[in-house]
């Protein structure tokens, strides 16, 4: 049935086919369909966060940016769903085309560059969601806040969506906003992870709940890079690391079409490198933070490929739109039999 879907859905502009997937899922969710039309995962339960998920395959960021589809997510089999990034301030993104397909390469690359409809609209869906699982909201910072006061942008998104959120994730690594990577290095970055320890900490005592924070990166640092980030994380308290979000190179499209688009690309051509930061990462952080592991997770078994990698929950995006939502069970049986249960 997906497959007859995407075809239809891959007849129009990326964009519209997006926008019109999110309106479907939805309203299935909204009815109660979609776990009717999907067979779902069986239960693989872990603890990480200090969280309890039913499954370790997630939905990852940028699918749902303003949470019109929770629900719907939900109800697909996901063991948990991340919405987001979203910002103080409602922004209408980069202009149009900013969403390109690559189906001979599996792959996609957008420049959305953080369109949505700023933290106060995502918490109305949030409220109006029945959804009662794991619930990630990705925060970033809007384009025109200069980087050096990024952190204020971040700050204010923490303190809105910490008592709605089961974890919040940090996103400092999308290369579509001018500047923000650079926050993943030196002083910028632990400018960014000292304040929001400490707000995280005053956060704590007014809710009464310790919120998690993750940190999500970008798969194209060098490993002696991704090992001072590390050890930032590590010296800051967060809680955990999301590898890794869309890459620059271009490497495995080369003269396809669309494949010199700027923006990031992702899909099965970012899967090495993703898998490659997640196993410098394990061997940094030797057990002592949890790793969730994003990119390229195209069939079931580049799921259990991660987490043979060192980590301890995945989420998939770009596989999802070409897969559908047999991907989810399908990554789930793999991980399961990683595990040997």
């Amino acid at each position: 049935m997906y497959n007859l879907a995407r075809q239809l859905l891959f007849k129009l502009s990326p964009e519209t086919s997006h926008d019109l997937s999110l309106d479907l899922i939805g309203a299935g969710g909204r009815l109660g369909l979609n776990g009717l039309l999907c067979k779902a995962p069986a239960r693989l339960p872990v603890t990480v966060m200090g969280l309890d998920f039913p499954n370790p395959v997630g939905l990852a960021a940028g699918l749902d940016k303003n949470g019109a589809a929770i629900d719907g997510f939900a109800q697909l089999g996901f063991g948990f769903v991340e919405i987001g990034t979203v910002t103080p301030r409602p922004q209408p993104g980069n202009p149009k085309p900013r969403i390109f397909r690559l189906p001979e390469a599996q792959a996609i690359i957008n420049r959305m560059g953080f369109n949505n409809l700023g933290v106060d609209h995502l918490l109305t869906r949030v409220q109006a969601a029945r959804y009662t699982g794991i619930l990630g909201i990705n925060i970033g910072k809007n384009f025109d806040t200069p980087v050096e006061r990024a952190v204020d942008d971040y700050l204010i998104c923490l303190d809105k969506v910490y008592e709605h959120a089961s974890y919040v994730t940090v996103n400092v690594s999308s290369p579509n906003t001018p500047g923000l990577r650079s926050l993943q290095f030196g002083d910028s970055l632990k400018q960014l992870l000292e304040a929001l320890q400490l707000r995280q900490n005053e956060l704590t005592q007014r809710h009464g709940k310790r919120v998690p924070l993750a940190i999500k990166i970008a798969p194209d640092m060098t490993d002696e890079e991704t090992v001072l980030v590390a050890q930032a994380l590590l010296e800051t308290g967060m809680d955990a690391v999301i590898a890794t979000n869309t890459t620059l190179s271009r490497v495995g499209v080369e003269g396809m079409e669309h494949g010199d688009e700027a923006g990031g690309l992702s899909g099965a051509p970012v899967r090495d490198k993703s898998t490659h930061t997640v196993k410098v990462l394990a061997g940094e952080l030797a057990g002592r933070m949890p790793i969730i592991a994003a990119g390229g997770i195209t069939e079931g078994k580049y799921a259990a490929e991660k987490i043979a990698a060192g980590a301890s929950l995945v989420q998939i995006y770009s596989g999802f739109i070409y897969k559908g939502p047999a991907l989810i069970r399908e990554s789930v049986d793999a991980i399961s039999a990683l595990a040997g249960k």
